[in-house]
């Protein structure tokens, strides 16, 4: 009886602390998150709904690459349908009670046998994943930025869930010999279709033996859902439960619509409408209301990011289908968008900390996005193709993140390469990109025409 008490306050405590650091971890990057310019995406809910059940929920773009996405798929409704059971764990865990809900019967049954089938896809799924990533080495999954911890990280989320599911499995397996030996605790419930392959392996074990070895597995199990639950956050896993708010508020313009900056086009309607008095005395200000904070032009750092980016570098999957699809890097070039969302969620991150160290104010740390992580000539590599939107299989943006950074470089620091610099000047000086005035545009017509 003391045993029992100690291993329920012991899973309690496990439990507790686990929420904690978890729910710790969700505060920190939703500070981050709110610390993004602020934009407008309360539009079109209805529309929204839809391209998240699509696109989150019905993993309608992970299938463009078929094997990588009916491999998720068993892992993502695996993952989503065997944690039903986790709730009978932990009110087990918590009662000191075992299996609770056999009193369901044939459906508790049906149950646990289809959380076993998914069990065995999943753990089949997480080994061809491995085997794709680190023996077959598919290309995406070796560029630069893959080195060191992202690639470490892929390979301890995918061999923490075979063993979660061996566990799972196992567990299963020593429960059912102790059923058939009806030993004390153990009720008769359940169906094993998979796990019943795994019964000779412990078959041999005396009953007390069976007894450590089921609750050895069962806690080897809960264990180690409470340490993925704690470490997802900080993993490119994340995305597990980012994808579903990033994909609600995806951008639904057309693909190539920019949007513009309102102080930008407040000058240019002024300058286009022949009606407007360029030098008219605006109108006194408001002595009560609260004097605006001069913005910056573009995105020179991660504070200047808005809050869906912000999101978009923490729901990254760094799944690299992005970079695989794009023209830039398939020419040789350094642009890979998978590393503009990581170097995002770096910054960001680091900001956070610093933030966090120095009682909410940032201390300059002297660094910046724009340099210290992303440089230029990954920004200026980027053709605006938008592939790498089209592949993300979240519906993420890299692309919107570079324009802005073109935009501080241009607008801010006057900075660009010196052929977008010539049609500027073209722009100004001949209201066109061509270095030819107005006047001269149709010569080219009259040279045409001399011909035979």
């Amino acid at each position: 009886m003391i045993m029992a008490h100690l291993a329920q306050i012991i899973f309690a405590t496990m439990l507790g602390t686990g929420g904690f650091l978890f729910a710790r971890r969700i505060a920190f990057v939703g500070r981050n998150i709110n610390m993004g310019r602020d934009i407008d995406l309360s539009d079109r809910k209805a529309e929204r709904w839809k391209t998240m059940a699509l696109v989150a929920m019905g993993q309608s773009k992970m299938v463009a690459r078929p094997v990588a996405g009916i491999l998720h798929i068993f892992v993502y409704v695996g993952f989503v349908i065997i944690n039903i059971e986790m709730l009978e764990i932990v009110l087990d865990g918590l009662l000191g009670t075992h299996r609770i809900f056999a009193s369901l019967g044939s459906v508790y049954n049906v149950l646990i046998a289809i959380f076993e089938i998914l069990a065995f896809a999943v753990l089949v799924a997480c080994v061809i994943f491995l085997i794709r990533r680190n023996i077959i080495a598919l290309a995406r999954f070796k560029s630069p930025e893959m080195g060191g911890w992202p690639s470490m990280d892929a390979n301890i989320i995918l061999v923490a869930e075979i063993i979660l599911m061996f566990a799972f499995l196992s567990m299963n397996a020593t429960d059912a010999i102790a059923q058939s030996l009806s030993l004390e605790h153990y009720v008769k419930a359940g169906s094993f279709p998979i796990s019943q392959f795994l019964v000779p392996f412990y078959s041999g074990f005396s009953e007390t033996g069976i007894v450590i070895a089921e609750r050895g597995f069962w806690w080897l199990h809960i264990a180690g859902v409470i340490s993925f639950l704690v470490y997802v956050p900080y993993s490119k896993h994340f995305h597990i439960l980012l994808a579903f708010p990033n994909t609600y508020y995806s951008n639904l313009n057309e693909s190539g619509v920019l949007d513009n900056m309102a102080s930008v086009k407040k000058e240019v309607d002024l300058m286009m409408d022949p009606t407007a008095d360029p030098y008219a005395t605006p109108p006194p200000p408001d002595n009560d209301a609260v004097p605006e904070t001069p913005l910056s032009f573009g995105v020179k750092d991660g504070t200047d990011l808005n809050w869906k980016q912000i999101m978009e570098s923490y729901s990254c999957t760094e799944c690299g289908r992005c970079t695989s699809v794009c023209p830039a890097n398939m020419t040789g070039k350094r642009l890979s968008p998978r590393k503009i969302m990581m170097d995002c969620r770096d910054r960001v991150d680091e900001i956070g900390h610093n933030r966090d160290a120095n009682g909410g104010s940032f201390k300059d740390d002297g660094k910046k996005l724009l340099g210290n992580y992303i440089s230029e000539e990954e920004l200026w590599a980027c053709t605006s193709c938008q592939a790498c939107v089209d592949a993300c299989p979240i519906n993420i943006s890299p692309m919107g993140i570079i324009l802005d950074m073109r935009r501080s470089l241009i607008m801010e620091d006057s900075k660009s390469p010196e052929t977008i610099t010539n049609m500027f000047n073209n722009i100004e000086n001949n209201g066109a990109p061509w270095a030819f005035p107005a006047a001269s545009r149709g010569d080219w017509i009259k040279d045409a025409s001399r011909k035979p």
